[in-house]
């Protein structure tokens, strides 16, 4: 017998309230197969998707069945993101480097394009890990009446209602907010690293750089011709020098 999921309640969150934004760049760009109008749209459609899950996809990451069965129309756009949620490289890359809370937190993020409402959610879902392990957890996700709401079958999860401008710093993406490795793992990887610089670089803005003609563009050259002496004078022994011939008679 499962365990119920854990109730919490919803905070007043950018998403849950409605916006009247005009069009701008607040506004998230929504990938879905319901408006695709050529093959490079459906290109671009995956591309968004592997960006929302992984941030960034390998060539090793891709999965050209899953991205084959989607072009086909085998799949919809939902069940190729529970197949790169349920990939070897997600399961790698954020379960097995995470605590089930911090998972949790970057699923909800990536999935259900929001944060989490508060600590007792994080352990309301870390509960369903814990008892269903990774894949029954995806799947309650992407079955949540949330999910299907707001992204349904055809359309790639993105960060709702980002709002940008009101703070000194706005918003910030998901996948900055949360990287893929948690402190104690960063650690353990050595990161961060600090590289140390002996030689101090100085940096000449271009309108204060010599121009064609300038002569301090031949200063080191002038330099060097100071330097460079001429043959030097013979070295001769006291023992060969004819003390008579060379003072001068008077």
């Amino acid at each position: 017998m499962s365990i119920p999921l854990l109730s919490y309640a919803p905070l007043s969150q950018n998403q849950r309230v409605a916006g009247f934004e005009t069009g701008s760049d607040e506004q998230p760009r929504i990938f879905s197969t319901e408006n695709l109008l050529s093959a490079t749209d459906m290109d671009i459609l995956i591309e968004a998707a592997y960006r929302q899950i992984f941030f960034h996809a390998f060539a090793c990451d891709r999965q050209p069945i899953l991205e084959s069965q989607l072009r086909t129309g085998q799949i919809t756009v939902r069940d190729f993101i529970q197949g790169l949620l349920l990939s070897d490289t997600y399961q790698k890359s954020f379960y097995n480097l995470n605590s089930n809370y911090r998972f949790v937190e970057q699923c909800v993020q990536r999935i259900l394009g929001r944060d989490v409402y508060s600590e007792r959610e994080k352990i309301a879902w870390s509960i369903v890990v814990a008892t269903k392990g990774m894949k029954g957890f995806i799947g309650e996700l992407l079955d949540s009446e949330e999910y299907l709401d707001n992204f349904g079958y055809d359309t790639v999860p993105y960060q709702r209602r980002r709002v940008l401008p009101g703070r000194p710093q706005g918003e910030l993406p998901f996948n900055i907010k949360s990287p893929r490795y948690d402190e104690y793992y960063r650690a353990q990887l050595g990161f961060p690293q600090s590289i140390w610089q002996t030689v101090v670089r100085t940096y000449i803005p271009q309108e204060k750089q010599p121009k064609a003609g300038d002569p301090a563009k031949y200063l080191a050259m002038a330099k060097g011709l100071n330097n460079a002496g001429g043959n030097p004078p013979p070295k001769v022994s006291a023992f060969n020098i004819d003390i008579d011939s060379s003072v001068p008679y008077r």
